[in-house]
């Protein structure tokens, strides 16, 4: 499980933020929505609000950037566009067998160097004080070099190439303890899905409905669940349908990016009658069934799942209860980040501690990344029980869009006149 996102200069963020994934235990409320272990309390779920265009893709970014890092593919990563700074920061904490390690990087997207890199586990004392016991150390910048445990890779430190990271431009074989870096930071990469709603592939639910078996089977049920009226959904190599498929009726946000013959191979079963998915479905229901093969994983192998407008083309009571699968006291140790626009959902009353819930805002040139537990009692007079839609609806927390569309009403008319 992830513990902190930290971000800098990184695409809008223009000035350090983070995503903190700890649980204040001075708050008794939905004990349920958070995983303990080694006394290290985490939320198993958070979401993020605020107004178009004020990072909340950005966050996503930042994370594709760390996972693709961790796993040597091609890094989209851009420093901020307001300043001439070109050093992005990164940084991830996270459970892996019961240890609490952090890995950060400093990147430079002009020369594609990384110039900065360490790796430390966190351990905590019996008053609960953090401490930091750095397992390596790459400085170029300062010129500081670490690794107590082996010498030998302290000394290659100075001089490997930051062409990449340092468990891709060294033999791991030849330092026992880069080996465990390597399967620690790829193992936590691959524990990582991203999902974007507004460009879901299908191609997971494919996979899953082909092996037929039990995790097929809670797909299935898990997509059925979410429409009153469809009985059944499978994928047949040969499909018999009960309505033939006119390719013509197909819209073409549904062809993006995606595999038509597969798509084609899609069923849906309507009292009895079996027609072509990608027909004959909504494109919330097309959507849903995409997304279906991510949650049960995420919950089966106790994943870390983000979601870019996890309510798009979703009803909010499907989006709730996805929501309540992660919070939920039977998930042990799966967890979902969703970027959201749907304020029905701001709910610390029936569903989300404080901590759960996160805004970003942007003035001029930056984003702010923060948590509706940062507005104290004594301060703005936010209890866990106070109605936050309604505080937000009236601005109390920010990142609340402010559009003047009747001004550019008023221009039309102008000039139609």
């Amino acid at each position: 499980m992830i513990t902190k996102i930290k971000i800098n200069n990184c695409f809008t963020f223009n000035k350090p933020v983070e995503l903190n994934l700890k649980a204040d235990m001075r708050t008794k409320r939905f004990s349920c929505n958070v995983y303990t272990v080694n006394n290290i309390n985490i939320i198993k779920s958070a979401i993020i609000y605020g107004p178009n265009n004020t990072g909340k893709t950005a966050f996503i970014s930042s994370v594709k950037a760390i996972k693709e890092t961790l796993l040597n593919e091609s890094i989209h990563l851009k420093s901020n566009i307001f300043n001439k700074n070109n050093i992005c920061e990164l940084g991830i904490s996270f459970i892996y067998e019961e240890k609490n390690y952090n890995y950060e990087f400093k990147y430079d997207d002009v020369s594609h160097e990384f110039i900065y890199e360490k790796m430390s586990q966190i351990v905590y004392e019996q008053n609960g004080k953090e401490n930091e016991n750095i397992i390596f150390e790459k400085n170029t910048i300062d010129k500081i070099y670490q690794c107590k445990s082996d010498e030998k890779l302290k000394n290659a430190l100075e001089i490997i190439s930051k062409d990449n990271i340092l468990i891709y431009t060294l033999a791991t074989e030849n330092f026992e303890i880069l080996k465990t870096v390597k399967n620690i930071l790829t193992s936590i990469a691959k524990n990582i899905e991203i999902v974007d709603m507004n460009n879901i592939p299908n191609k997971k639910t494919i996979e899953l409905l082909k092996l037929n078996d039990t995790t097929t089977k809670k797909v299935v049920d898990f997509i059925k669940n979410a429409d009153l009226y469809l009985e059944n959904y499978r994928y047949e190599e040969n499909p018999k349908l009960d309505i033939e498929m006119d390719t013509e009726q197909i819209d073409e946000k549904t062809l993006k990016n995606q595999n038509i013959v597969e798509q084609a191979k899609l069923v849906s079963v309507y009292k009895g009658k079996a027609v072509p998915s990608i027909q004959f479905d909504s494109v919330g229901t097309r959507k849903f069934a995409s997304l279906a093969s991510y949650i049960i994983e995420s919950l089966e192998k106790g994943k870390t799942l983000f979601v870019d407008e996890l309510d798009s083309s979703l009803h909010s009571k499907i989006t709730r209860a996805i929501i309540s699968m992660f919070n939920n006291s039977l998930n042990k140790n799966a967890q979902l980040i969703a970027t959201l626009h749907d304020i029905s959902l701001l709910d610390c009353k029936r569903m989300f501690r404080k901590e759960q819930i996160w805004f970003t805002d942007k003035n001029e040139n930056e984003t702010e990344l923060y948590s509706l537990k940062d507005f104290n009692y004594a301060d703005s007079g936010i209890r866990e029980t106070s109605d936050i839609q309604d505080r937000y609806n009236k601005g109390a927390f920010g990142a609340v869009p402010n559009p003047d569309l009747i001004s550019c009403l008023l221009e039309v008319e102008d000039i139609e006149e």
